[in-house]
């Protein structure tokens, strides 16, 4: 039995993680590294229960921590080192330096954001949930993880409008 177990959970950490990887990311604003601890940390609780979930919703069930998890880690005042990556050679012709460019400011706009309000945006427009499912996620009425998702997309277009540099 316990075999079975393992196997389960393997084949969903294998065909989901790096779409978890990528929720985990954005709700923490693009630090891999904070990002791949979160999941983890998501994962390690999802093995606990996962006699319990694996037939349900276990994708439902690890977001629902992320989204957690993301909102009170980002209350700490310190999260140790942070370590940085070391700077990418120049981009060669014909590369895709420009999405990833925007990709990146992008994630440093979501960064902006309060936890809840990314986390809200993030579920909502990135992970396509509609509003009762972030609601549920965040563990608060419908209308404030709208307010949350409205207030958050406001902000991102007003951080993004501001970063825009004129030319000329």
């Amino acid at each position: 039995m316990e075999q079975g177990r393992a196997e389960g959970f393997d084949g969903f950490v294998a065909t989901r993680w790096s779409t978890l990887f990528h929720l985990s990311r954005l709700l923490v604003g693009g630090d891999r590294h904070r990002a791949e601890d979160l999941l983890q940390e998501a994962l390690v609780k999802l093995w606990f229960v996962w006699p319990k979930i694996a037939e349900e919703a276990p994708e439902a069930y690890v977001r629902k921590v992320l989204a957690r998890a993301a909102a009170r880690s980002a209350r700490r005042r310190w999260w140790g080192e942070r370590p940085v990556e070391q700077l990418p050679d120049l981009p060669a012709v014909g590369d895709v330096s420009a999405a990833v460019v925007e990709r990146s400011r992008l994630e440093w706009a979501l960064a902006q954001l309060p936890p809840r309000q990314r986390a809200a945006v993030v579920l909502r427009y990135y992970q396509d949930l509609s509003e009762k499912q972030v609601a549920e996620v965040l563990g608060c009425p419908v209308g404030t993880a709208r307010s949350h998702a409205s207030r958050g997309v406001a902000r991102l277009r007003r951080i993004l409008f501001d970063v825009i540099e004129p030319v000329g």
